[in-house]
């Protein structure tokens, strides 16, 4: 009896904290379908409305903020970011896992201990990089300093050593080369690991907004994020759209996150142990 009342009060205390995790973003949302003049006013509005969502697809190309193209710029970023990771960070983790060379554990040592340190360190050089490339204001800027990622690597290393070694050999007595290997036999053992660092990697390059606020200056090829935060400087009053093309830039990560949620969690588990 004590046991099953600990555990009802648990469950309550969990309930609650998910509760107020989730209200800014409800609130966000119904926001964004209030009238304008009801914003402010009760959680439930009277009556709900989509003018500012029209006012995104319709008026903002008059501001010059195309927020839709803004948003397949952000798609297209995210998503090219995210499979070129898949790729380098499977190629990088069965090398450093299933390969033996000289420099190995160095190389492994490395990616730890680059870790360590937080990524605006590497701002200025690599604009200046950037800049000197003549790669500033392209979508390349936005794409090549985060083809690799060593997080990426290091969770793909610890879910690769699980994979038994019997299988790379079966498919090498069977003529099978490495990269054979990776995609056909190790990468469908790893789908949890490739799932959480690919759900990572597009969440942070969706999200990501220093980084494009420093090297792009063109509207038309700004993601959203940096997009709607320069809309909401010079157009501050217009808050029912700003909240609108809020929730669409938070939409596709809670897509992504339902429909991957399994992975996720098992993904988790894997970092855990």
């Amino acid at each position: 009896m004590k046991s099953k009342i600990n555990s009802i009060i648990i469950h309550i205390i969990m309930i609650s904290l998910a509760l107020i995790w989730i209200y800014p973003y409800a609130w966000l949302f119904i926001s964004s379908v209030k009238p304008a003049d009801q914003i402010y006013d009760n959680f439930i509005p009277t009556k709900f409305t989509l003018e500012h969502y029209k006012f995104i697809l319709n008026s903002a190309e008059k501001m010059d903020r195309p927020f839709i193209r803004g948003f397949f710029n952000s798609l297209f970023v995210s998503l090219t970011v995210t499979l070129i990771v898949i790729f380098t960070s499977a190629l990088i983790s069965y090398a450093l896992t299933k390969l033996q060379f000289k420099g190995r554990k160095q190389i492994i040592n490395f990616i730890i201990f680059q870790m360590v340190f937080p990524s605006f360190m590497f701002t200025i050089p690599m604009y200046i990089l950037i800049r000197n490339l003549g790669l500033v204001d392209t979508y390349t800027s936005l794409i090549v300093p985060s083809m690799i990622s060593g997080w990426g690597i290091f969770m793909m290393q610890q879910s690769f050593k699980t994979t038994p070694n019997d299988y790379i050999e079966a498919a090498k007595l069977d003529g099978a080369k490495d990269l054979w290997i990776i995609f056909k036999v190790m990468m469908p053992l790893n789908k949890s690991a490739i799932s959480i660092v690919g759900l990572f990697t597009f969440i942070g390059i969706w999200d990501n907004f220093m980084w494009p606020l420093i090297v792009m200056k063109d509207y038309n090829k700004m993601p959203l994020s940096v997009l709607l935060a320069s809309f909401n400087t010079q157009y501050g009053a217009y808050l029912g759209p700003v909240l609108a093309g809020s929730v669409i830039q938070t939409l596709p990560m809670v897509i992504i996150f339902i429909l991957f949620r399994k992975y996720y969690l098992e993904g988790i588990s894997i970092s855990l142990k």
